[in-house]
C-alpha cells in the first residue's frame, strides 16, 4: 500500500500571516485562500493549510522541512534578513548557530504562532528506521 501525507492544518493566531511567513522563509508560493485555510504547498505535493484559532487554542506542533543543501544558503539568508532569531537544537540553548547533524546542516526557528520550524539538508535516520528501509 502506498500512502503519503496530502495536507496537514495548522493553527495560527492569522492565517494569512502565518502562511506568508513561512513561505517567505522557505521561498514558497501561497496558495488561494480557500474557506479558513490558506495553503501553502510543499514541493513534495504536502500542503501546510494554515487556519486562524483562538490564541488558547493552539497546541504547539512542530515541523521539519527537508531543504535541498543547494538552497539552504538562501533560506537562511531569509532567515538572517528578517532578524528570524534561529537555533542549532530545538530546546533554544544554541542561538546563533546551526547544525551538522547526520552529515547536513539545519537549524530551528519560530513561526508567528510558536510552532517550531526546523530545515535541514540530510533526513534524520536512526538504526530502526534504516533496517526497516532495508526490509
Amino acid at each position: 500500500m502506498s500512502v503519503q501525507l496530502n495536507h496537514t492544518i495548522v493553527h495560527s493566531r492569522d492565517n494569512r500571516e502565518s502562511a506568508e511567513f513561512l513561505a517567505h522563509v522557505l521561498g514558497l508560493e501561497v496558495g488561494t485562500e480557500w474557506g479558513p485555510f490558506v495553503p501553502v504547498d510543499t514541493s513534495n505535493g504536502v500542503t501546510l493549510d494554515f487556519a486562524t484559532v483562538p490564541a488558547e487554542s493552539i497546541a504547539v506542533q512542530h515541523y521539519a522541512f527537508l531543504v535541498p543543501e543547494e538552497e539552504f544558503d538562501a533560506v537562511f539568508g531569509r532567515i538572517r534578513e528578517a532578524g528570524i532569531t534561529y537555533f542549532a537544537d530545538p530546546h533554544g540553548k544554541r542561538p546563533g548557530e546551526i547544525n551538522h547533524h547526520h552529515g547536513g546542516r539545519g537549524l530551528y526557528f519560530m513561526d508567528p504562532a510558536g510552532h517550531g520550524m526546523e530545515i535541514i539538508t540530510t533526513p534524520y535516520t536512526f538504526p530502526e528506521q534504516q533496517r526497516k528501509r532495508q526490509q
